[in-house]
């Protein structure tokens, strides 16, 4: 195995990582700073009133996005399982 090959497999793991990383974390960011800008208008500096929203919202966000998750990590998966004549050498 060569590095290009090793290099490939590190890259396509680390834009499927952030492919499945990046809807939570912007849901998550968007309901916190909206939270927050909430939260500076009305002088309510309450840690668990920006918390349990966006708990809820990545919750639900997850509930949302679980099948697409389940299926983009499991073709991941088979691509990277699928060729293994490459490490046997």
């Amino acid at each position: 195995m060569g590095e290009d090959h090793i290099v490939a497999i590190l890259r396509h793991t680390m834009e499927t990582a952030l492919l499945l990383g990046a809807p939570l974390l912007i849901i998550a960011t968007v309901v916190g700073l909206v939270i927050n800008i909430a939260q500076v208008l009305t002088s309510l500096q309450d840690s668990t009133v920006s918390t349990v929203p966006r708990l809820f919202a990545v919750a639900a966000a997850l509930l949302v996005l679980l099948p697409w998750m389940t299926r983009r990590l499991s073709v991941f998966a088979v691509q990277v399982l699928s060729d293994f004549h490459p490490f046997v050498r």
